[in-house]
């Protein structure tokens, strides 16, 4: 019965049809975990038909989600999804956390930096501390790495001045915050003091791309450059190693800003050795293919409020980051 009923409810109706009675809610907890572990990536849309809105994009089911609950955040321009939260950047200095599969909002104001939220869109990762609910979030923004850490409300500001290299991207692995630069150095964030710890890398890719990105893929340390080209890092002989094809993995890309990754595709209706991009100035989901990176297919996803939206970024709902604050000090 509830899937029934769960299946036929926008996700702003579905929180408050579970809150009717305490049994429910508690069902509902167990029930919605074992829920978004079975789904697949959406995409987030914004539209500007009447006035601006959030949707989630299935292009499988070819189905939309429309969320009223984030007209309470009008005054925030989004940023990324992480560990199921949206993080947006404020107009009056400050970063909004909103769980869209939850209803859980949080504010965090920036006293010690100032929020642009142009500069800061698309490079922000929300993770909890392992084994709690302490969390951490980790911002880009005026090219300089900002950390906040809820168990001592605290900003820290990991500065690259002077320094020949910028923070570029970042992404939890192993319990750990690993940092890529834009001269594809790869780093693992101290969040005991404001330092990276930088790995002796035997070798390392052709630094003229335009970006790095990092992805964890199944606990294995990803890197894509800006020509889609991929790069496992073999811990074991300290090298990059180029991959000439993907296997059974997908790649989700934002043209220019973030990257995913998914194993075993096929089981949410995506196909393996393929990379899906999209672009906030395109209403297409262009997929190529994941070994000579040629144009296969477009998708149109479906358009709930018209045609004038933009498509932002991808959202994996079962994905919750962890952090072990013990493990580098």
């Amino acid at each position: 019965m509830h899937d029934i009923i769960s299946k036929r409810l926008d996700f702003d109706d579905f929180f408050q049809f579970v809150g009717v009675c305490k049994n429910l809610r508690a069902f509902h907890k167990i029930y919605w975990r074992n829920f978004l572990a079975s789904q697949e990536p959406l995409i987030v849309q914004i539209s500007f038909h009447v006035k601006k809105s959030f949707s989630f994009i299935s292009i499988s089911g070819q189905k939309a989600y429309h969320l009223d609950m984030m007209d309470y955040f009008r005054h925030f321009s989004y940023s990324t999804t992480s560990s199921g939260y949206f993080i947006r950047a404020g107009y009056n200095n400050s970063l909004s956390l909103v769980n869209p599969f939850t209803g859980i909002k949080k504010v965090i104001d920036t006293p010690t930096f100032e929020v642009n939220y142009t500069c800061l869109a698309y490079h922000g990762l929300f993770a909890f501390g392992k084994c709690s609910e302490e969390f951490v979030l980790v911002v880009l923004c005026y090219n300089s790495l900002h950390v906040y850490q809820s168990r001592n409300c605290g900003w820290v500001t990991y500065t690259t001045k002077g320094n020949p290299w910028m923070v570029v991207d970042f992404v939890v692995l192993h319990n750990m915050i690993y940092v890529v630069t834009d001269k594809a150095n790869i780093g693992v964030l101290s969040l005991n003091s404001a330092n990276i710890k930088f790995l002796k890398l035997k070798s390392i890719p052709d630094k003229t791309s335009l970006y790095f990105r990092l992805v964890n893929c199944d606990e294995q340390l990803l890197v894509v450059d800006s020509m889609l080209n991929v790069y496992k890092i073999d811990f074991s002989t300290m090298n990059y190693v180029k991959l000439e094809t993907l296997g059974d993995i997908a790649l989700f890309n934002v043209s220019d800003t973030n990257c995913y990754a998914l194993s075993n595709p096929n089981k949410w209706g995506y196909e393996s050795n393929s990379v899906y991009v999209i672009r906030s100035s395109s209403p297409l989901c262009r997929v190529y293919s994941g070994d000579d990176k040629k144009l296969q297919k477009c998708i149109t996803p479906p358009a709930p409020h018209g045609t004038y939206s933009k498509m932002l970024d991808w959202c994996f709902r079962h994905l919750r980051h962890e952090v072990d604050f013990s493990l580098i000090e």
